[in-house]
């Protein structure tokens, strides 16, 4: 009797469970991208070795400023370069040969093992917008970010499916002071979402509050001997390394985290007007920055790092989507694999001031070019706006909707005996159609990608829903994802030592907005 009991408890519990699976929100995240399709690039083996000839001409003859920052002067001394006040220069040859060491992929793991992340290769792996200071909704305008703002991205960050990445700095929560608002930043990431994230890089403290934080969350030998952060390492175009950025870099590469090692280019301004000139200099400030982080401990992961726009003669704001932009993201990936490096440029990147159609142009061609143009990790991929002065949660949702189209062209054409479709159009024939043929049947829930925004149906349906536009069926997208988020579970042990970590780092110190 007792035993029968027990089998007719496991057969309702098993009952239960299976109708809560099907009733519940699942949260499912794809796969990061692996291409199976060619790259573009847009450079011959000429243009490329005349490109990093010049670059390491660049680095010895005119060299590098290493500001406020005596120990990396003296690690370059004693690396073999000629130091003269703050101004470094790099023997031909020196820069890349300390790069050798510099992995050519990075796992980093996410606290659930399911969103682990692999960077380099074939892959793509896509992360939010990083550093606005204003945020804008269709209700509520543009205004400055709160960290209620930061914690509404992450949450839909969270619950995008095509989204591999939490991202760092998705908006700036301008009401938490700005020497405790990365310990904010980093719980959300931590407790919100449990997809990888970044470390916090304006300080180097920070960066060490950072790696704390992790080994609360991963364990500390896990860290040490595991990449589970990557962080964005700025370089002041042209050619300076602040002390600022190089600390963080420092703090991050002597506890194995990964760091993107990016120029912050905006051609005309920061850089020559040419597309040539604007990659030689792109790659002597890459190859210094990589060669740095060498020189703090061999072997430590990074990015090799192009963000690069162009400056609109007439205004002096940069541009985006551009064709020179796709020229340089493309260029700059044909140097990154000729490095054994991975790479990072792209994103959802615009000048526009809302979620317009200028907006999803300059997307677009920005996206198409990441992934064409063999970017392993893809910074900014969604909710950009207005230039980067902006985070939009309508944009967001609406980019992220569009990673889905990256995934489905990355795979390929497929030319298997299922795909060849033989069977379909012999059942067919002349004058019939495919709705209910068997491999129709068999195929349709995976043969099409779907959005899960944009609209489809006929006039009179659409008249009928109230003429929405996009804007209107993003607003109606955040709020159906942010009424499903469910907190992925993390250990209570875990997350009350997190909270007591960032409670006690808060109250050691006031309050400074500056």
């Amino acid at each position: 009797m007792a035993e029968a009991a027990t089998r007719r408890r496991g057969r309702s519990g098993g009952g239960a469970a299976r109708r809560a699976e099907r009733t519940g929100i699942k949260i499912e995240t794809a796969k990061y991208i692996e291409r199976n399709i060619p790259l573009f690039e847009v450079l011959n083996e000429e243009a490329l070795e005349i490109i990093e000839s010049n670059a390491e001409g660049i680095l010895e003859e005119v060299g590098v400023n290493f500001v406020d920052n005596p120990a990396a002067l003296e690690r370059w001394r004693e690396a073999g370069a000629d130091v003269d006040g703050e101004r470094v220069r790099i023997p031909r040859g020196l820069a890349r040969k300390l790069c050798e060491t510099a992995p050519s992929r990075i796992t980093q793991h996410a606290r659930n093992p399911e969103r682990t992340v692999e960077i380099g290769g074939n892959t793509l792996v896509c992360a939010p917008v990083y550093g606005p200071p204003f945020v804008r909704d269709a209700d509520g305008g543009r205004r400055y970010a709160t960290m209620a703002d930061f914690e509404k991205f992450v949450k839909l960050g969270y619950m995008s499916k095509w989204l591999h990445h939490s991202g760092g700095t998705v908006c700036e929560p301008t009401d938490i002071a700005v020497n405790k608002r990365h310990l904010d930043m980093l719980l959300a990431h931590m407790t919100l979402s449990d997809k990888p994230f970044m470390g916090s890089v304006t300080e180097p403290s920070r960066a060490q509050d950072s790696v704390e934080m992790c080994e609360i969350l991963f364990g500390k030998d896990f860290v040490q001997e595991n990449t589970v952060m990557t962080s964005l390492i700025n370089i002041n175009s042209p050619m300076t390394f602040d002390d600022v950025m190089m600390g963080a870099l420092e703090v991050y590469a002597q506890n194995n985290q990964a760091c993107i090692v990016s120029p912050f280019i905006v051609g005309g301004a920061m850089a020559p007007v040419s597309v040539a000139g604007t990659l030689t200099q792109v790659l002597a400030e890459v190859l210094a920055g990589i060669a740095y982080s060498q020189l703090i401990r061999p072997g430590a992961p990074v990015i090799f790092g192009a963000f690069v726009t162009s400056i609109d003669m007439n205004s002096g704001a940069p541009t985006f989507g551009t064709p020179e932009a796709t020229h340089i993201l493309s260029g700059a990936g044909q140097l990154a694999r000729r490095m054994g490096l991975p790479f990072r440029s792209g994103g959802g990147l615009c000048g526009s001031k809302l979620p317009d159609a200028q907006a999803a142009y300059e997307t677009a061609h920005t996206h198409n070019a990441a992934l064409l143009g063999g970017v392993n990790f893809m910074l900014h991929s969604c909710g950009w706006l207005e230039g980067g002065l902006v985070s939009s949660f309508e944009k967001f949702v609406m980019d992220a909707d569009q990673l889905g189209v990256l995934h489905h062209l990355a795979r390929g054409v497929a030319v298997d005996e299922n795909a060849q479709a033989l069977d379909a159009i012999r059942e067919v024939g002349p004058g019939g159609h495919y709705l209910g043929c068997a491999h129709t049947q068999a195929n349709f829930k995976e043969a099409f990608w779907r959005t899960e925004l944009l609209d489809y149906k006929p006039f009179e349906t659409w008249a009928d829903e109230g003429e929405r536009d996009t804007q209107a069926l993003a607003s109606n997208r955040v709020e159906q994802l942010l009424g499903g988020y469910q907190k992925p579970a993390i250990d209570p042990g875990v997350e009350e030592a997190l909270r007591a970590y960032v409670a006690e780092k808060k109250a050691s110190m006031p309050d400074a907005f500056v």
